[in-house]
């Protein structure tokens, strides 16, 4: 049976497939042989840090370490989104130049009203500001 061009364009998948699958039976089978397979003590703490936990591990976090990663999660997604626009800008035309302007001045209003809001400020000197007010 002859092979098709189609089925030649699949030989460096099946290739990388192979490579890919063959690299991780490797080195699952290197962590089974040479890792201890012991069972001790310390794997049971919550931290193999070498630092002995103490106290509870239940503690209130500051509003702004969650304030930072929602910061985080918005603007990587709006960067994605533009960097997206940005690879194919030559075949989305006017009318995506368009759509990707509205997107970007609704986050930027967003970003406005969070900071005339307040959110932005955290610490220190935030918190002097607050006990004038």
């Amino acid at each position: 049976m002859p092979v098709t061009a189609q089925q030649v364009e699949f030989i460096p998948l099946a290739i990388y497939t192979a490579i890919a699958v063959g690299l991780i039976g490797v080195l699952l089978a290197a962590a089974y042989f040479l890792g201890s397979g012991r069972d001790t003590p310390d794997k049971h703490i919550p931290y193999e840090s070498g630092v002995v936990p103490t106290g509870a591990a239940r503690h209130a976090s500051q509003v702004p370490f969650y304030l930072i990663a929602i910061f985080f999660i918005v603007f990587d997604v709006e960067g994605s989104f533009i960097l997206t626009w940005a690879t194919a800008w030559d075949l989305l035309g006017i009318q995506g130049l368009v759509h990707i302007t509205v997107f970007v001045i609704i986050l930027m209003s967003g970003l406005i009203w969070l900071w005339m809001k307040g959110g932005l400020e955290w610490g220190p000197s935030a918190i002097r500001m607050r006990g004038k007010h």
